[in-house]
């Protein structure tokens, strides 16, 4: 009897986890896209990628990697470290490339301090305005946030619309949008993996959104948008 009252016990419990369980959706159960339906962020940020820009830039410079300008990048010898700094520098004319995003129709564009600071020549180049080349002027630096604000004389342009980062969700799906390695604009997707970042020793004013989306050299100075194509960031 005492064998049967247990095994009641147990078939009782294993009836409650099973009720357990299926109060949870299964995946067959979840909406599924219909058959043929394509999904895709492409109208979204499709006005973003108008209004981000290639940034080229020549200075004197002592440089520890003269044949790869990519790895001169100071957030890359931030996160790689010693292995950056033992290599003898050399002084040559260096050019390097980072990302812009045009903010207003009339030519101001936001992008990392670093990309532009002690440049000789700032050029810019507009990927959906047939790669035309412009030259641009430094209207304001600031080395405590790694941000710079240079214009280029140009009328009706694309310009990204602001979105208020202070409502950003960790989970967001969020979308990179630069120049790497200078091959011409790029587009990476991911989520907001963390918020109010600091202690990263990047800049001195810190902030930061973490993003699993990735960023490779010559993203700097890009857009970071959210899923409606809004700018939440720089990268």
């Amino acid at each position: 009897m005492k064998l049967l009252t247990t095994f009641i016990i147990l078939i009782s419990s294993l009836n409650l986890f099973a009720l357990e369980i299926k109060d949870a959706p299964s995946n067959l159960e979840r909406e599924m896209p219909k058959q043929g339906i394509l999904l895709s962020y492409n109208e979204s940020i499709k006005d973003a990628r108008k209004a981000v820009v290639n940034i080229s830039t020549t200075k004197i410079v002592e440089t520890r990697y003269p044949n790869n300008p990519f790895f001169n990048d100071p957030f890359f010898e931030q996160f790689f470290g010693k292995q950056f700094r033992e290599q003898a520098p050399q002084k040559r004319q260096q050019g390097s490339l980072g990302s812009g995003v045009i903010i207003s129709n009339d030519g101001y564009i936001i992008t990392n301090n670093h990309v532009i600071n002690g440049a000789d020549t700032v050029k810019v180049t507009i990927p959906s305005d047939d790669n035309t080349e412009y030259e641009a002027k430094i209207i304001g630096t600031d080395e405590k946030s790694d941000l710079a604000v240079i214009k280029i004389e140009a009328k009706n342009l694309n310009f990204v619309k602001f979105a208020d980062s202070s409502e950003a969700k960790v989970g967001d799906v969020v979308f990179a949008i630069g120049n790497p390695f200078g091959v011409g604009e790029s587009v990476t997707s991911g989520i907001i993996s963390a918020l109010n970042k600091t202690g990263v020793g990047i800049a001195a004013y810190e902030n930061f959104i973490q993003t699993d989306a990735s960023i490779n050299p010559g993203n700097s100075g890009g857009a970071l948008v959210d899923s409606t194509g809004a700018l939440i960031g720089i990268n």
